[in-house]
């Protein structure tokens, strides 16, 4: 019988086990907020440092997501970049 390639994530197994979930939340939630209140380049840098952070997450965790997990991770990237490229080209959203 084939092995399943997927795994299930377990509770405190991998590299950010220690990290508090709500300590995560307070970070991503705040680089959000500042870099959409800020805007600008400095905005656009605050959310491509999230950018970042989501993009290595999604990368280290590929493999054991459903096919349905990675295109929710994927649309939820995507639109945090829409986002990110309204603040840097002033494209007016009202």
């Amino acid at each position: 019988m084939p092995q399943n390639s997927k795994r299930t994530l377990l509770p405190g197994d991998g590299p950010f086990a220690r990290v508090p979930a709500a300590a995560v939340f307070v970070v991503v939630l705040g680089l959000f907020v500042a870099g959409v209140w800020i805007g600008g380049a400095v905005g656009a840098v605050l959310l491509g440092v999230l950018i970042l952070g989501a993009l290595a997450l999604l990368a280290a965790t590929w493999q054991t997501l459903t096919p349905g997990a990675r295109v929710l991770r994927v649309a939820v990237l995507l639109i945090l970049v829409l986002i990110t490229l309204e603040l840097v080209l002033k494209i007016p959203t009202r």
